[in-house]
């Protein structure tokens, strides 16, 4: 394999969890609810993917775990954000750093030991043979099933009728509201499925793309999945897009050392343009123009 089909290949599998984390997060703002403790999630599933495996001897009960931690751990967001009306930005950011927290706290007994059971790699017959491009046939099953779920994410979003129901409650839950919408309740799916999907990306960088449990292993990586959730339109297609970009700069950081990059410069792209991207659409205007569901951020909370 030649070196850019090389860096496509791991451009995908460094894109992965982040697209994950993004499709998750998609869904949780489309509903009207800001999650910034996506990084805390994530961290937190990544810790219970790695324990499972190391206990079960099962990468796929690892897995599992992952995302059922993920998924309950998000909850507390959802109660504190939804149910109390507490400011979401105030709750976020204290997921996250309850989610790091935690981790470091219960993950220390983990640091330093040997995965047990990898995931397979799945080749695609003829298509691997192709020229260049034949890398991006031989993953895991997770890669495919980010891919997969992109598209079927956006069939949901775009053409079903829940996906018109969460639509709705981001846009106007007062109105999704009087035509007998349950709105806590899609808000409170919603921010689940983040957690499950936020969950199996802690995993997979533990489990597959960087295999082993130590403190930091996020990198940040819940952050650029919530730039990526604007980068992207709010469009689970254009998650697919962003992450493998955002994943295409952390690989080159390794590459490009060779011909004199410093490798510092090359790491820090990724979050300077999350910090780019969050600051831009912080301004009320741009945030608008860039299609942000109305009622993100704001509670909801039912009169009479």
């Amino acid at each position: 394999m030649d070196i850019t089909a090389s860096i496509l290949a791991e451009a995908v599998r460094a894109g992965t969890p982040l697209m994950l984390a993004t499709l998750g997060e998609i869904y949780c703002e489309r509903s009207g609810v800001l999650n910034l403790g996506l990084d805390g999630v994530m961290t937190i599933g990544a810790l219970a993917g790695f324990a499972a495996t190391w206990i079960t001897g099962s990468v796929w009960m690892g897995l599992v775990a992952a995302m059922f931690v993920g998924g309950f751990f998000s909850l507390i967001h959802a109660f504190t954000s939804i149910s109390l009306g507490v400011n979401q930005t105030v709750s976020g950011l204290a997921l996250a750093m309850l989610g790091t927290g935690i981790s470091s706290l219960l993950g220390a007994k983990y640091v330093g030991l040997p995965l047990r059971d990898r995931l397979p790699l799945i080749q695609i017959p003829v298509l691997t043979e192709i020229p260049l491009v034949g890398g991006l046939f031989c993953h895991d099953p997770i890669v495919y099933l980010g891919i997969w779920l992109s598209i079927a994410m956006w069939l949901i979003l775009f053409k079903t009728r829940f996906g018109i129901t969460v639509r709705a409650v981001g846009e106007k839950p007062e109105a999704a509201d009087a035509a007998g919408v349950n709105v806590s309740l899609v808000r409170y799916l919603c921010v689940f499925l983040g957690g499950v999907l936020g969950g199996l990306a802690g995993a997979y960088v533990t489990l597959s793309y960087t295999p082993g449990w130590r403190e930091g292993v996020m990198m940040g990586r819940g952050w650029i999945a919530l730039a990526l959730t604007i980068f992207s339109l709010w469009n689970p297609l254009g998650s697919l897009i962003g992450a493998y970009l955002f994943g295409g700069v952390e690989v080159l950081q390794f590459h490009l050392q060779e011909y004199g990059v410093p490798a510092s410069l090359l790491g820090a792209l990724p979050y300077v343009s999350t910090i780019v991207v969050l600051v831009a659409s912080s301004l009320g205007l741009l945030r608008k123009r860039l299609g942000a569901p109305a009622a993100l951020g704001t509670p909801y909370r039912r009169e009479g």
